[in-house]
């Protein structure tokens, strides 16, 4: 972790319509996937929050509840969230659906972000942008995306700079195809789980 300054963000906004119950409360290792998610996270960041989406919600898992401002904005309107709360220079951003990210991975993004807005794992072609680092300065480019009605969560990388880190780098880490696998039905949780 070094002398960087990171916030952790759990993002827990997602609606979890294909899962039928809300994902970040579901059990996982002995804990919840919001739980599992914080825990690493703390072991990569000096403090974390959480991204609760429109409502507050979680205020009960010791760390501070962030709301979305802009409604139905999606994962982006959380990253918005997240930045608006930031108060350091980076944000690590990680989604609640993917249990599989080992916390070194998330130490590898943050020791990569110097010199750039972003640092996005990109896996099968396809970027991972809610398991992400994020500079504060990539708070007004989000913003004017939202603002003009774009909800895309790659809307705004034209305006800053971002590194991608390729399979070869992730390889390290694990898998890159299994440690990304998410969490949208009740059949990817057993399946993950099992």
């Amino acid at each position: 972790m070094g002398d960087v300054e990171v916030t952790g963000f759990a993002v827990a906004g997602g609606r979890s319509q294909r899962m039928g119950s809300d994902k970040a409360l579901l059990p996982w290792a002995g804990t919840t996937l919001l739980e599992h998610t914080l825990a690493r996270l703390r072991a990569a960041c000096n403090e974390v929050c959480i991204l609760s989406g429109m409502q507050i919600r979680y205020a009960n898992y010791g760390a501070p509840v962030h709301a979305d401002l802009v409604p139905e904005a999606g994962p982006l309107g959380g990253v918005h969230a997240g930045l608006l709360n930031l108060g350091v220079s980076l944000g690590l951003f990680l989604g609640v659906d993917t249990p599989l990210v080992p916390s070194p991975l998330l130490r590898a993004l943050v020791a990569a972000a110097g010199g750039f807005d972003a640092v996005v794992p990109v896996v099968g072609g396809r970027p991972e942008p809610l398991c992400a680092v994020y500079r504060g300065t990539c708070l007004a480019p989000v913003q004017r995306r939202l603002e003009a009605g774009e909800r895309k969560m790659t809307s705004f990388w034209p305006d800053v700079r971002v590194r991608t880190m390729a399979e070869d780098e992730l390889a390290i880490f694990g898998d890159p195809v299994v440690m990304f696998r998410n969490l949208n039905t009740t059949e990817d949780y057993l399946r993950l789980r099992g």
